[in-house]
């Protein structure tokens, strides 16, 4: 029997069981669903942590509560207890102000209902403090509790975030996709779940707007953020993938799999407002992914076209008759980071 080798980039590997062959399309959806799990480990545990310390600061804050312990007449003794417990726990922060802080975070939310509790127990501490300090909604402390952990923001993204009001841009906008004609009603669901009309990239540190390809770049050298934004269960298969037929090549800008939907998810990007004839494009490109690239398990393949703007009437009409399922979504820079560094020193400055 003849030894197949794995092939990755130049190099062979000649230490597999015989009749093994991995190419390197396959190999790049392997290493990212790998890098997936074990970001997803992290995530749990992280969260893990979180929640043990939040739970901690709880519970300090009830007890400072329910001994009426006020800014007036306790300063003394809250500067006191701060300087003893350094001395057993000098890493914990337990400063006065963080003392008084997990006063005010238990005063925010102990009549809150369980579901929000829930929410930003599992928070790092620093990202609770934004979310009090920029007194939102209890409506608005869910979405972007989901959002911190789901997409792994930092404090400066949250903030950032909250001062552009993302959770209204999320919120209002119509959702323009053909899912519930092309696709089980179960699988329509869980993809109305996932995908959504506006992506927030701010990552990509972009002062002004870029050209497609440059995009794209950007795009792929920050792709564990990008991933991050568009949710769980994505793995990155590549950028330009290739798609061969009739004697012509075809290239997909961006290339996912997504497990739960077991689909792969083709993402176009367009740096200027929706036309319809990028419908069209995506259709085709559906089409011959489901023919070349598609497995007997998985389900059809979906399309994102991604631009800086759409009409949501027009994008309705261009998808009408279409057999694929296909979505047309915005992308927002938020703020340029100019912008976005003055507001960081206007809430130091608080």
């Amino acid at each position: 029997m003849k030894k197949e080798n794995l092939i990755i980039g130049n190099s062979v590997s000649k230490n597999l069981p015989e009749g093994i062959v991995i190419n390197e399309n396959d190999y790049k959806k392997l290493f990212h669903q790998t890098v997936e799990i074990i970001e997803r480990s992290r995530v749990q545990v992280a969260k893990q942590i979180n929640s043990t310390r939040t739970s901690t600061y709880w519970e300090i804050g009830k007890l400072l509560t329910e001994l009426k312990i006020d800014s007036k007449h306790g300063d003394g003794i809250v500067n006191r207890l701060s300087v003893d417990l350094k001395k057993i726990y000098p890493n914990m922060g337990l400063s006065p102000r963080n003392l008084w802080d997990m006063k005010r975070f238990y005063l925010i939310y102990y009549q809150e209902d369980k579901k929000l509790r829930q929410a930003v127990a599992v928070l790092p501490w620093g990202h609770n403090l934004v979310l009090m300090n920029n007194n939102i909604s209890a409506k608005s402390v869910i979405f972007y509790s989901n959002e911190v952990c789901s997409k792994g923001w930092s404090r400066d993204m949250l903030l950032h975030a909250i001062k552009a009001e993302y959770h209204l841009s999320v919120e209002h906008i119509d959702k323009s996709n053909n899912f519930s004609q092309t696709l089980s009603p179960q699988n329509a669901e869980y993809a109305n779940e996932v995908f959504r009309s506006t992506y927030n990239i701010g990552f990509i540190d972009a002062t002004e707007p870029l050209k497609e390809l440059d995009l794209e770049k950007r795009l792929v050298n920050k792709i564990t953020s990008f991933i991050m934004e568009l949710g769980s269960g994505f793995s990155f298969i590549g950028n330009q993938y290739t798609l061969s037929y009739n004697n012509k090549e075809y290239r997909v800008d961006l290339l996912f799999y997504n497990r739960q939907l077991e689909s792969m998810v083709a993402i176009e990007l367009k740096i200027g407002e929706f036309k319809p004839e990028y419908v069209g494009k995506m259709n085709f490109y559906l089409s011959l992914l489901d023919k070349l690239e598609r497995l007997p398990h998985e389900k059809p393949s979906i399309g994102i076209i991604l631009c800086a703007s759409k009409e949501h009437l027009e994008v309705e009409m261009a998808l009408q008759d279409v057999n694929k399922p296909i979505s047309v979504a915005e992308y927002k820079y938020l703020f340029p980071k100019d912008k976005l560094q003055n507001i960081l020193i206007d809430e130091l400055k608080k």
